[in-house]
């Protein structure tokens, strides 16, 4: 019996399998990848304030590593969200993150390892590093605005 359903499962997976692996996902427009990284530039704003207001208001900051944990991971995924063809008319994205890519993807990085030392403060719980870190962290995230933002 056992046999015979694991033959039978196999007879299904097989044709399946086969199937997803020649369909490709469905492309994201343009318009959706701007939309996609303005979200996430949003939330990312307000992690920074939630920290920083959780922080001065004394939480753990152990508490604080969850998002100083997502910052990360965006910075490091952040020059990603930045294909040729997505610097439309609403996107306030410069010219210059295509023109000038590894200065923007440089200043990408420079984030992500900020964040990451943010994150890895938040899980040790001091409290006064958490605190320096978050103010580079900013920084970096600031200093790419400076450059390849327009307002």
């Amino acid at each position: 019996m056992k046999r015979t359903w694991l033959l039978g499962a196999t007879l299904i997976a097989i044709p399946l399998t086969a199937a997803l692996a020649q369909s490709p996902p469905p492309a994201m427009t343009p318009e959706q990848i701007v939309a996609a990284r303005q979200s996430s530039f949003m939330l990312s704003g307000g992690a920074f304030a939630g920290m920083k207001f959780a922080a001065d208001a004394g939480a753990d900051v152990k508490q604080l590593a969850f998002p100083a944990r997502s910052l990360a991971r965006w910075a490091r995924t952040l020059p990603t969200m930045f294909p040729g063809g997505t610097n439309l008319p609403n996107s306030k994205a410069r010219p210059e993150i295509w023109s000038d890519r590894p200065g923007f993807e440089a200043r990408a990085q420079a984030y992500a390892a900020a964040a990451t030392a943010l994150a890895e403060a938040a899980q040790a719980g001091d409290r006064a590093v958490f605190l320096d870190r978050w103010a580079a962290a900013r920084a970096t995230c600031s200093g790419c605005h400076d450059n390849y933002r327009s307002d």
